[in-house]
């Protein structure tokens, strides 16, 4: 769903939903040779899985570009970084049956405007490297004496891999086809793991984002009446979305294979320029790389990121507690109420629609909307959505209520903000008086055209002054630049890496103390802005180089101010350059935004409703802004699907105008053409209150696709037959061995013997061990047949007799609609939640659902008070102190000691109490508001006679306001927990 830090957030609230991979490991013999992982042994994680889906765009990219290492110099080793990855994932898994490999395909016309902005901003900051790389190759020379050795100048000035060519049509992705097709074919021949497995690969020439055409693939196979109810999947892949879809299969049995994207915050830091142990960036001299070994071989490799787990099935009883609604004048049906939820996550994100501007995830704005949809249930009569379908009448309800809650909001916001601020500047102010100009805690260092500001009493010094280094500047010194952790570091240019380099040497000229830990936001380089989504990052930073900031540390003027009154009307003057009092477009906006939500929602549960429709507009509307849903009637026209030049000519800039034939060049660079406006080399970001250049809007014309369609179908007659080829629509592969006794048999027995009949025939799932669809005998193909290596190196061998078997595949096509409901013959997973955490999870709930202490912690969000103590709460913290009971740990700083006398913590040491005012609290309240977030204000005691379930009292010692128990209270409505 592209929601930003949603995978943090979930497993930050949900800690059991994340569980560590156990991966065995190939064995390194003395002379230097390994013996592989045996895959046909017992999964070392406990239980056999069925199905492995890679959403493979989440593999090709950081293979391809990645952050630990230097990138692979041309596409072949690209491919084997993709070979070896791709071996090392479907390994930890052990697939029993089908692996699914589905790489992104032209996407429907509402994706293309997010691929559009994305790919249009790496071109900006492609740019801008190029620029440092021409100012770097000036300061190399004078570092060396006005010379520099043809090889230094080559690796300065070698260019970087474009990563928008991983688009569909262009002939990066054609050598991935052929490449994965082949690795694939030979495992099958040489991989004894491999031999029952069938493998689908549906490549870039099919229509469909990847984890869209793996979610068709489940949906299919669940209509089948053939189909296991208890099939173990696995879909691995970067994006929080894949759990949202997960959950919209309905298939219990279901996990989310990533990496360990905590990994990085335990790993020791490494210095960011030269990747050696020892000293950090501003005390890095550049020297050498010391040899560890003769030849270096003790320090060679790149340490593994370990992988996590997310246990769909988890979520499900997480959510099955949260949601629960008693004394309902209807059923409640958990499954219908799973729909629900995913549909309101849908507000706060995704990569269809922009979120609106009241709901932050950060912010909570998944527990706002659940808490609005809980109290509203019962009125409502009956779920928002159904099978993918929205009840606009019920959705009227939810927003009405987010309406009424949307200018406390945007207040308590800002006073957030300036709170922070405040902190930061007094921090930064106290460093100052301490003589130490400590890594600052504000905001960074600004930018100016992606340069850094000078810091105030920083003296300049001409480049000729620069003191020469130890050493001069060699070829090695540029190119050995390994594992340096950072994001983009080690994949950045030479340029940026010596760049910032040089700044630092001349820096340590410059009397800086040596104990002086700020970094230059220069030699750090710019993250990835899904890491930092991920960290959770506060909006104090850098904004980056896409933008130019402005040079005050206050950062942009925020026009709309969102806490005052009258924000609306500027809001719509500002972003829309709109008249205030033109309430009706308002409106029009919000209409838009609904379709937009009609149209994700059958996304993710049905398939694409339109590949023509888009949401026409940069910004959301207001909650406010939505009025009479229930008069709109919403239907979608199936449309017609891009070809893949077409795609190309709607996301790609100018710059990246290679990846396209010569004869569309014309289009994007001569100054008639019909469609140049498309292509701007400057556009505007609107960091929109954020702080961050990437968490900005790039302000980019939307594509008007007749115009497009126009222009580009005028050129096709021009096209090579090859590049002609490459713009055609392509269909999935079904790949088998021998191994696979009862398939392999039919199928050669009618494509290739002498009974053979039709070209194509449905699959008999008795003899395909469960898969249902269609087969066709494969054009030009003849098994047992040789297998070649399709890249120049010939890096891995050619095989003399392929025992594999290829043909195309199409899903079994179903009559009816994906239905959200558990299948008959289920056998649901073992709870993992102990009365304990559902009694935590219910507390929480009715608390607004926003306790919790990192990711576990303490009762995960409240004390009981101190009349009521329960046993091994703090003990046994499934994620926090004390024993981890083979959970996943917690990560990130530790959760703050529990209220004294909570038994059970740790060891036995008795925690020290906490102090008298911690997070908002009095001395005389009870400890929760102290460790779930400071929302206990002091209040007077409740009315004698009052209503029950006094709201938001806790409760003093052991007593309670309404039917709740000991401090821990009750139901709001005075309902007690159990």
């Amino acid at each position: 769903m592209g929601i930003p830090a949603a995978f943090r957030w979930l497993s930050n609230k949900y800690p059991k939903i994340i569980s560590p991979v156990i991966e065995d490991q190939p064995i390194t013999l003395e002379d230097g040779s390994t013996i592989p992982v045996d895959t046909t042994r017992p999964n070392p994680n406990g239980e056999e899985l069925d199905n492995l889906y890679l959403d493979m765009n989440g593999i090709v990219h950081p293979c391809s570009h990645p952050e630990d290492r230097p990138a692979p110099k041309d596409e072949e080793e690209m491919m084997l970084e993709v070979f070896r990855y791709t071996d090392r994932v479907v390994n930890m898994v052990r697939p029993r049956k089908i692996l699914m490999i589905a790489v992104d395909g032209v996407a429907p016309r509402a994706k293309m405007n997010q691929q559009r902005s994305r790919r249009f901003r790496s071109a900006q900051d492609a740019k801008e490297k190029e620029e440092d790389k021409q100012e770097l190759i000036k300061l190399l020379k004078q570092q060396n004496g006005g010379s520099l050795s043809a090889e230094s100048l080559e690796s300065v000035t070698k260019k970087a891999f474009d990563s928008n060519s991983i688009t569909p049509g262009t002939p990066f992705m054609d050598i991935l086809a052929l490449s994965l097709r082949y690795w694939c074919q030979y495992k099958l021949n040489t991989d004894p793991g491999w031999a029952k497995l069938k493998v689908i690969i549906s490549d870039a020439t099919v229509p469909g984002e990847g984890e869209h055409k793996i979610m068709s693939f489940v949906r299919s196979q669940r209509a089948s009446p053939d189909h296991d109810p208890n099939t173990r999947h696995v879909i691995y892949g970067l994006d929080a979305d894949l759990i949202m879809l997960g959950l919209a299969t309905h298939e219990p049995h279901f996990r989310v294979l990533r990496e360990d994207v905590f990994f990085q915050e335990q790993k020791a830091r490494l210095c960011k320029l030269c990747g050696q142990k020892g000293h950090d960036a501003q005390n890095c001299r550049g020297e050498e790389k010391k040899k560890d070994g003769e030849h270096d071989e003790k320090d060679k490799g790149v340490t593994l990121k370990p992988f996590i787990w997310l246990h769909v099935s988890v979520l499900r009883e997480y959510l099955e507690v949260e949601l629960s609604v008693s004394n309902l004048p209807f059923r409640f049906d958990v499954e219908r109420a799973i729909d629900d939820w995913i549909f309101m996550c849908c507000f706060v994100g995704n990569d269809f629609l922009p979120h609106l501007p009241a709901l932050e995830i950060r912010e909570h704005g998944i527990d706002t909307l659940t808490k609005l949809w809980k109290d509203n249930l019962p009125v409502m009569g009956g779920y928002v959505t159904k099978d993918g379908h929205i009840d606009l009448e019920r959705a009227q309800v939810i927003l009405d209520g987010l309406a009424k809650l949307e200018d406390g909001i945007f207040k308590r916001r800002k006073e957030q903000e300036d709170r922070r601020e405040a902190n930061n500047k007094r921090r930064k102010l106290q460093n100052e008086n301490n003589g130490r100009g400590g890594r600052q805690s504000g905001p960074s260092t600004p930018r100016i055209n992606g340069h850094m500001n000078p810091s105030q009493g920083m003296a300049l010094h001409p480049i000729a002054s620069y003191p020469k280094p130890e050493k001069p500047l060699t070829h090695d010194m540029i190119v050995n630049r390994s594992t340096a952790p950072d994001a983009n570091v080690a994949n950045k240019s030479a340029a940026s890496v010596l760049k910032a380099q040089l700044q630092s040497q001349k820096s340590l000229c410059t009397a800086k103390p040596a104990d002086d830990p700020q970094e230059s936001p220069t030699a750090l380089g710019k993250r990835k802005a899904s890491e930092i989504e991920e960290e959770g990052s506060s909006t104090t930073g850098t904004p980056g180089t896409t933008t130019p900031a402005p040079a005050t540390e206050e950062g942009p003027v925020d026009e709309v101010r969102l806490w005052e009154d009258g924000y609306a009307d500027r809001y719509y003057e500002k972003k829309f350059h709109k008249d205030p009092k033109d309430i009706e477009f308002r409106h029009s906006v919000a209409r838009a935004y609904v379709e937009g939500l009609a149209w994700v929602l059958l996304y993710y549960f049905q398939g694409c409703p339109s590949w023509e429709w888009y949401y026409p507009y940069h910004y959301a509307p207001f909650a406010a802004d939505f009025k009479d849903l229930a008069k709109m009637n919403i239907t979608f026209e199936k449309g017609r699907t891009s070809r893949p030049f077409e795609q190309l000519m709607s996301v790609l800039p100018a710059a990246s105008r290679h990846a396209l034939p010569e004869v569309f060049h014309d289009l994007m660079l001569n100054p008639e053409s019909p469609i140049i406006d498309f292509y701007p080399e400057d556009f505007k970001v609107d960091l929109n209150g954020k702080k961050m250049a990437w968490q900005g809007i790039a302000l980019l014309p939307f594509i008007e696709m007749p115009r497009l369609l126009a222009a580009v179908q005028g050129k096709y007659p021009e096209l090579s037959p090859e590049d002609s080829a490459r713009n055609e629509r392509g269909r999935d592969v079904l790949i088998f061995s021998e191994g696979h006794e009862s398939l392999y048999d039919e199928v050669l027995t009618k494509f290739y013997s002498k009974r053979q009949g039709d070209s194509k025939f449905k699959l008999d799932p008795k003899k395909s061990d469960g898969l249902s669809g269609k087969v066709e005998k494969k054009d030009g193909y003849v098994p047992h047949g040789e297998l070649k290596y399709p890249l120049e190196r010939k890096a891995m061998p050619d095989l003399d007799y392929d025992r594999s078997v290829t043909v195309y595949y199409d899903f079994p096509q179903t009559s009816h609609t994906h239905k959200s409901m558990l299948l008959r013959g289920v056998k649901m997973p073992k709870p993992a939640l102990t009365p304990s955490d559902v009694e935590i999870i219910r507390s929480k709930a009715n608390r607004g659902g926003r306790g919790g202490y990192g990711r576990g912690g303490y009762d995960r969000g409240g004390y009981n008070g101190p009349g009521m103590s329960r046993g091994n709460q703090y003990g046994r913290s499934q994620n926090g102190y004390g024993r981890s009971d083979g959970h996943y740990q917690s990560r990130g700083p530790p959760p703050m000691p529990p209220p004294p006398g909570a038994p059970g913590f740790g060891i036995g040491v008795p925690p020290p109490p906490p102090p008298p005012n911690y997070y908002n609290n009095r001395p005389h309240d009870n400890y929760r508001g102290g460790y779930s977030g400071g929302y206990n204000q002091p209040r007077g005691p409740p009315p004698p006679q009052g209503p029950p379930g006094y709201q938001g009292y806790g409760g003093h010692g052991g007593q309670s306001y309404g039917r709740g128990r000991g401090g821990s209270g009750g139901y709001r409505d005075g309902r007690s927990y159990r």
